[in-house]
């Protein structure tokens, strides 16, 4: 198999870096690319071309279930040794070793969550200590409503700990953060607003594909309450993205803009993506996956038509090898860099489109994905490396963390191998 850390030499060679562009052997490769020299080294050869495993009579790559599970055993090997010694959230990677955000920023749900996935599939009771510890440092995020992403915070950790533990701390803090969330509602545009502190002008009236991830900790609110407005606000936020992000062919942009005072659209825009024409590869992951569930939330077809339609319109972009570009509209197509973290989480939301849809096109599709995961992007060839998935991008177009490692990656992958290995233990978890 070719190794997915490619020299330098090796690359200049092949005319996909130009000479002089900085790169590093090891997980944190390519880390100093530019997107001039990226644009100018667009050539016809793949930076990664790994043959899949097809399965017999389909044509499709088949994820292997010894592969999957040896890609979990690496995890659980991975989180063994490093996460004794953390005491705070993940972010990304540098020089193959974490950095920290102290509070959480928007990525703190993801290691109590990976944790705790880590505590369902081996049963090791070291690995639940460490997710209620992460757990409770999140505790202070739930009251503050300094932007949209408590979802992202609580439902891995606080919501899943509920779930799996019954324990109502965990609970009462998830509703906590869906009733801090509601406040950024804005009842004229019907939206929840994405960045800035609330009585900000700045981003008042800007809307991103993401927050379709964080409607689930309002549909969970509302199930565990009775109370209807968190369920009505996510539903009405995912009609108007529906509305306003979703083409004609499915694809979407990073983010949409509004007039906040009177709800009036201004157009898409991007911060993530190439161009508010692009298609940000992670984006249009967390709308398949959030569609999806919101499909199950409320059984409301027209969410599942939506979730097939984004499907479909990433599964066309995917080049061979199953790892979705950052950005399916890049100029460099093919040739440009990869999003592990968008193959993730696309791989979860395309098992739970297949159960909802009855079509096994979507199951195939998810394997397929996952392996050239497990084939091409674990940290397996470096031993420096202290997270599980390789090749993911942070964002692009501010050349901040290319080809490093990212909390959510390493989460996702989890959850897409359980669903594969263990769907009734990972639908206790996520209510499935």
């Amino acid at each position: 198999m070719q190794n997915p850390y490619t020299s330098c030499q090796t690359l200049i060679a092949s005319g996909r870096v130009a000479p002089g562009a900085r790169t590093r052997k090891g997980l944190d490769g390519l880390v100093n690319l530019s997107r001039r020299t990226l644009l100018a080294s667009a050539a016809a050869t793949p930076l990664l071309a790994t043959p899949l495993q097809a399965s017999a009579g389909t044509g499709e790559a088949s994820a292997n279930p010894a592969r999957l599970r040896a890609a979990l055993d690496y995890g659980l090997a991975k989180l063994r040794a490093v996460a004794p010694g953390v005491t705070s959230f993940p972010e990304i990677t540098r020089f193959e070793k974490w950095t920290y955000v102290t509070d959480g920023g928007w990525v703190g749900g993801f290691w109590p969550g990976l944790l705790w996935l880590a505590h369902l599939d081996s049963g090791d009771l070291r690995f639940r200590t460490l997710a209620e510890s992460a757990n409770d440092r999140l505790a202070p995020r739930r009251l503050d409503p300094r932007d949209h992403d408590l979802g992202f915070l609580f439902s891995p950790s606080w919501v899943t700990a509920h779930r799996l533990t019954g324990n109502p701390v965990w609970r009462d803090g998830a509703i906590d953060a869906a009733t801090t969330l509601t406040q950024r509602w804005n009842p004229t545009g019907r939206y929840l607003r994405a960045w800035g502190r609330l009585g900000t002008p700045g981003n008042a009236g800007r809307v991103i594909i993401d927050t379709m991830m964080n409607l689930d900790l309002l549909a969970f609110a509302s199930e565990q309450t009775g109370d209807r407005r968190f369920i009505d606000i996510a539903i009405a936020h995912a009609r108007t993205t529906q509305t306003h992000f979703v083409r004609a062919d499915g694809s979407t942009p990073h983010v949409f803009d509004f007039n906040p005072d009177i709800g009036a659209p201004v157009g898409p825009n991007t911060v993530q993506g190439y161009s508010p024409t692009s298609c940000w590869s992670r984006g249009q992951s967390w709308g398949v996956y959030g569609f999806t569930t919101m499909y199950r939330r409320t059984g409301l077809r027209e969410f599942r038509d939506t979730a097939r339609k984004m499907a479909d319109y990433a599964l066309s972009a995917l080049t061979p090898d199953h790892v979705p570009v950052w950005d399916y509209r890049s100029p460099l197509g093919a040739n440009d860099v990869k999003d592990s973290s968008a193959g993730a989480i696309l791989a979860c939301g395309l098992l739970d489109l297949a159960k909802v849809t009855g079509r096994p096109h979507y199951h195939q599709k998810a394997l397929a994905i996952l392996d050239g995961l497990v084939s091409t992007c674990l940290t397996t060839e470096s031993t420096r490396a202290e997270a599980i998935l390789a090749r993911g991008t942070r964002n692009r177009p501010s050349e901040d963390g290319i080809e490093i490692s990212l909390p959510y990656g390493d989460y996702y992958l989890f959850e897409a191998i359980l669903r594969v290995l263990k769907p009734a233990q990972i639908a206790k978890a996520i209510d499935l």
